[in-house]
């Protein structure tokens, strides 16, 4: 990672144009040691080449090729200009930062800086924000970041083995800081735990930064060398104990059925996170769509650095298909092939693999226009020979299409007690707790089941304590108990009376 002290971030800047801005910035990289004069010739050269501006108001100004030798050390002078700065065709950028980098160093430090600023929020922030610290630590990835993101999921992999899926989560979590390497290869070698309904929980307890939570599911099950049926795994990366209530969910059956069924990263994330995903009330009939995927090997010597990356956006933006990349390898979840932000971020060198899928009626002709500007080194000539061929292919997929059948309603069987008690213990239902709640349920011969109103969850059998610790019940959480038996009436009775008392506490 890149070091960047925070007297190379100039807050509230101000320049009458763009370059104007990037003489400032010029001047900078020279001052702090990190260029020799005449650096500046060669960021102005690059912009006459490409418009160097990312998205999200982000401009990243650096030399050309031939300017490199100039380079001392590899760093930035970052520019926050509040009122923007028209970068042309219509851009304005508001944080403009000059790079100096040797060799291929800047690909590095590029992907670094996209993984944070690809974020629209994120970037946003950045605009107005007054403090040096906290604009350092957003750049550098250290402001803590949320467990539950969508870059931590990857859906529909083409995979019959556990190893790749931890593998992409791995790599997901160590792309964004969250573990680091001793966590990726000792994580990689565990084959972790089968929770039940095809899902692999695994986690290390080295390397861990901040608390995350990844999920990749292959498109189909297929059984481990155990003879298990797996089709996700779930990695965890936990500092603290404020994953718990994530962990409580995941042992719940609802929850893992859930998960195996949702149909996006965004429904992934509100299971994860304890919200319920309303029930799609239709029954579903599938139709076929047409995909065209075309998987292509970079020849550019440097990459996918600025200028062959504007090239290859510029090449998908005028077809109306809809097309994603993911770069092979590196696991990375699929991106707008049409945003150079997130083409950046994938971290491109010579020699990757990059699989673009396109959908629409034009699918087929982007694709195509894709495979030959990335064959014609995207305006950098031949660059290095590929050892895998070029592909396209056509595939049809199945996609769900609702019909307006409403669902059967469950009918509850006659003979059901139910009540429903407020938990008072100050921690919730810890193991103590816990324990002695299981341990009144079992006095009884009547079927019991509890289900946590406030989490919303499925109702799990009240004689089992791995099941009812993962209800993750906190203090005030409502408890709906439901007994079906001879002395149904008599077993209520007694567990709202011991979670009156305070369950022992």
């Amino acid at each position: 990672m890149f070091n960047l002290p925070e007297h190379n971030i100039h807050l509230s800047a101000t320049a009458d144009n763009k370059q104007q801005a990037i003489e400032m910035a010029a001047n900078a990289l020279v001052q702090g040691g990190y260029v020799a004069a005449g650096y500046l010739q060669g960021m102005l050269a690059r912009e006459q080449q490409t418009s160097t501006f990312l998205g999200n108001g982000i401009a990243i100004p650096h030399g050309t090729l031939e300017t490199r030798d100039m380079v001392k050390k590899t760093g930035v002078q970052i520019f926050q200009f509040p009122n923007g700065i028209e970068w042309g065709e219509g851009n304005t950028a508001y944080i403009v930062i000059g790079i100096a980098a040797r060799s291929d160093e800047h690909l590095a430090l590029l992907r670094q800086l996209t993984h944070v600023l690809g974020d629209d929020d994120t970037a946003a922030s950045l605009v107005t924000l007054q403090d040096k610290a906290e604009f350092r630590a957003i750049l550098m990835g250290e402001k803590k970041e949320p467990a539950l993101q969508l870059d931590f999921i990857t859906l529909d992999v083409e995979t019959n083995s556990t190893l790749t899926l931890t593998a992409i989560n791995a790599g997901k979590l160590e792309a964004k800081s969250a573990v680091d390497p001793r966590f990726v290869s000792q994580v990689i070698a565990d084959q972790g735990l089968v929770i039940g309904n095809g899902i692999v929980l695994n986690d290390n307890a080295q390397g861990n930064q901040f608390n995350a939570v990844a999920f990749s599911r292959a498109k189909q099950a297929f059984n481990n060398a155990n003879g298990d049926a797996v089709q996700a795994v779930i990695t965890v990366a936990a500092v603290d104990d404020q994953l718990n209530s994530v962990l409580a969910l995941l042992l719940t059956a609802e929850t893992q059925t859930a998960l195996l069924q949702a149909s996006s990263a965004e429904q992934i994330i509100a299971l994860l996170d304890g919200k319920s995903v309303e029930a799609d009330n239709t029954q579903s009939t599938t139709s076929a769509v047409q995909q065209v995927v075309g998987t292509f090997t970079v020849r550019n010597e440097h990459g996918l650095h600025a200028r062959p990356g504007a090239l290859l956006v510029s090449t998908v933006k005028p077809f109306a298909a809809k097309v994603t990349v993911e770069n092979l390898d590196r696991p990375t979840a699929a991106v707008n092939a049409k945003s150079l932000m997130k083409l950046v971020a994938l971290g491109v060198v010579a020699g990757h693999r990059l699989r673009f899928t396109a959908a629409g009626d034009d699918a087929k002709a982007a694709i195509e226009a894709i495979g030959k500007a990335i064959a014609d080194g995207l305006g950098e000539g031949a660059g290095i020979t590929p050892q895998q061929a070029d592909s396209i292919e056509e595939v049809t997929s199945a996609v769900a299409t609702a019909s307006t059948t409403p669902a059967t309603d469950a009918v509850n069987s006659d003979g059901q007690i139910e009540g429903t008690f407020s938990l008072k213990n100050e921690h919730g239902l810890h193991a103590r707790p816990c324990a002695l709640l299981v341990q009144e349920a079992k006095k009884f011969q009547s079927a019991i089941t509890v289900e946590n109103l406030d989490r919303q969850s499925a109702a799990v059998s009240a004689k089992s304590m791995m099941k009812v610790v993962a209800l993750g019940a906190l203090k005030g959480h409502q408890l709906r108990f439901v007994a079906k038996g001879e002395d149904a009436q008599r077993a209520i009775d007694a567990i709202g009376a011991a979670i009156a008392a305070g369950l022992g506490e």
